[in-house]
């Protein structure tokens, strides 16, 4: 083994972490403050103690992170030492774990792992089989999986989430209960499990079988956590089983980034910690290393309005830099000028386009940058790898859009006439012929001629759709393409929109917010005119962003564990973010789980915090939605900030 002088090699909050005693240990690593590095040095210092390394388990969330942590370890350590050391992602630790023991579960050892096209192949047949086939009133596949994936890592009641989200919809709660036994017992007919079976049944396995249950709690005589924070209360069962013989458990997190309680993690986990094991040491890390005072400071000052939390602040390691920066402006466009200007300001300093970073709350509060950045011919690329416009649901919603303004573009006829129950892309096409390849949705005649060749099977829902277009028609809303999104939203897409995509909810936030932003057009000809603009410098846009240096877009979930030395945040205004939805909606976390989100975009920041603070946007109806400063933003008080005004607020 590598001989490493830990004292010379690790600050001092790293080192008492890394040669704590045994039993339980409770790492509280805030951000930039060296976290893997523990863990590494964790192993090393354990494999010095003398222990073997197949008595140690270390679990990650993504393989990255794993393969990284075991390279890294045995860098630091050397191989032999570490052979037979186990460290993976909890699913692959548990796959590793039912390949020897699934015949206790009712499954062979030489199972399929099902991906998901696999699944989604598997619940067709099953749509097939039950009569649920083509039926765009009822919930999609992709829907349902998530529904059962949710029920099963919140530990929750199915039923219970079935109702919640279906609950104005009338969809047959018996129905889907069917699918879903239908679907458990199919995969048993296969031999097959799908990831989250690989959890559950390594868990309920361990949970019932006393001899494998000893055997690994004997084999792991050491367990390690990784981001203990983001674990959901099957993981934190599995981790229990697997230490529960020498409970010597050691895991790592913040509870100040706790940010995905929306997709099941539960940050008690973290935090009653202490009070689940009385005995367990509690360490923090809170010397920063990669963030500027003037960030650190904001980040601090930020979450300490977040009660139930570990109390802890981090310190600067690096100089004092430039203040962080909050920019009040007028509106969406103004703030797309005004960041476009600062990038071009920060590559005049020195920086490269691939050193900065955007972040916001949801995909449409980057909508307006995204055609800045277009017009202007900066290179940028989108985390999630689909822009504003190319998504699935918003082209859905322009289709109506398009037709009003080019009655002949088939296109746009065939995909929206394709959402309507019973109606195939074939069978739009042959109406399109019927119709004489070309229709008006704002014209009575044409209206009038489509309702008697819509399929039967599409006139119950093209019905509201009619109703409302005629609404547009008498109001003649060509110079209110917003209204119009509005009313198609309303009589049909929103419900339609509920039963397709598994986050519906977030799909419907980016169709308010561009339907808003048509505020800013004095017509639906300037609108699409603008957005026949933005597709075709898209292209342009897409080729460039593809090299290396490009400026990254990206919400703030996505951008956990990133840093840039130049970070930007968008819509820091009360409404935006924090997020009115989040606030509202209990699944959301409420205000302490946006206070986290925001602490998580400001310590990405290594150099430049830029945070844009919009005054207003301009509604649908042309009128205005007053902002105030985001909470988190007004609360800081004095000396935080550099405040510039843009020239118009």
């Amino acid at each position: 083994m590598n001989t490493i002088d830990f004292a010379s090699e690790l600050n001092e909050e790293q080192l008492a972490a890394v040669q704590a005693g045994d039993g339980p240990v409770l790492i509280i690593a805030a951000a930039g403050t060296g976290k893997t590095r523990t863990l590494i040095y964790r192993v090393a210092y354990l494999v010095e103690k003398g222990v073997r390394g197949e008595n140690i388990l270390l679990l990650t969330f993504t393989n990255k992170a794993a393969a990284e942590m075991m390279e890294r370890a045995r860098d630091r350590v050397g191989p032999e030492p570490l052979q037979g050391m186990w460290g993976g992602t909890f699913h692959s630790i548990a796959n590793r774990i039912l390949r020897l023991h699934a015949d206790k579960m009712g499954y062979r050892t030489d199972y399929t792992i099902i991906d998901s096209d696999d699944q989604k192949s598997l619940m067709k047949n099953i749509y097939d089989e039950l009569g649920h086939k083509g039926d765009k009133e009822f919930p999609k596949p992709q829907v349902l999986l998530s529904l059962f994936s949710l029920a099963l890592n919140k530990d929750g009641e199915l039923q219970e989430m079935i109702v919640d989200r279906f609950a104005d919809q009338g969809v047959d709660i018996e129905a889907i209960l069917k699918i879903q036994e239908r679907y458990a017992a199919r995969k048993k007919e296969l031999n097959a499990l799908d990831f989250d079976d690989l959890l559950v049944q390594a868990v309920r396995m361990l949970e019932e079988n006393e001899g494998p249950r000893e055997y690994y709690q004997q084999k792991f005589r050491y367990v390690m956590v990784d981001e203990y924070q983001d674990t959901n209360p099957v993981q934190s069962r599995f981790v229990d089983l697997l230490s529960g013989g020498s409970n010597n458990l050691l895991v790592v997190g913040d509870d100040f980034q706790s940010i995905y309680g929306w997709r099941g993690a539960d940050y008690r986990n973290i935090l009653d910690f202490p009070e689940k094991f009385p005995d367990a040491q509690v360490f923090k890390l809170v010397t920063n290393y990669r963030s500027v005072p003037g960030v650190l400071r904001v980040a601090n000052k930020c979450i300490a309005g977040n009660p139930e939390q570990f109390q802890k602040e981090l310190r600067a390691v690096r100089p004092e830099g430039v203040r962080p920066i909050v920019a009040k402006l007028n509106d969406g466009r103004h703030q797309s000028q005004y960041m476009v200007n600062q990038f071009r300001m920060m590559q005049r300093a020195g920086y490269q386009w691939k050193d900065m970073c955007v972040l916001y709350r949801a995909h449409y509060h980057a909508m307006e940058l995204q055609l800045e950045l277009n017009r202007e011919g900066i290179p940028y690329s989108i985390t999630s790898g689909v822009r504003f416009f190319e998504q699935a649901h918003i082209k859905d919603v322009l289709c109506l859009l398009r037709l009003a303004q080019n009655p002949r573009d088939e296109l746009a006829f065939v995909r929206l006439l394709s959402l309507l129950p019973g109606v195939a892309e074939k069978g739009a096409r042959n109406v399109w012929k019927k119709i004489s390849r070309k229709f008006n949705p704002l014209a009575s005649e044409d209206r009038k001629l489509l309702k008697t060749v819509v399929p039967k099977r599409g006139q119950a829902a093209w019905e509201p759709v009619h109703e409302a277009l005629e609404q547009m028609e008498a109001e003649d809303l060509t110079r209110n393409p917003g209204e119009m999104v509005f009313l198609f939203l309303e009589s049909f897409y929103e419900a339609y929109a509920n039963n397709q995509f598994d986050n519906a909810k977030q799909r419907m936030e980016d169709i308010h917010g561009m339907a808003e932003d048509c505020g800013n057009y004095a017509n639906l000809e300037d609108f699409m005119n603008e957005l026949a603009l933005q597709t075709n410098l898209d292209e342009q846009a897409t080729a460039d962003g593809e090299s290396a240096n490009a400026i990254r877009l990206c919400t703030i979930h996505q951008s956990k564990g990133l840093e840039f030395p130049v970070v930007a945040v968008l819509w820091c205004a009360d409404g935006m973010f924090p997020s009115t939805r989040s606030m509202e909606d209990g699944d959301g976390g409420g205000e302490s789980e946006e206070r986290r989100l925001f602490y998580v975009a400001v310590t990405r920041a290594k150099d430049r915090l830029i945070m844009g603070m919009p005054q207003m946007r301009r509604q649908r109806d042309g009128g205005m939605i007053w902002y105030q400063p985001s909470r988190f933003i007004s609360e800081l008080g004095p000396g935080f900030l550099d405040e510039e005004r843009g020239g118009y607020y």
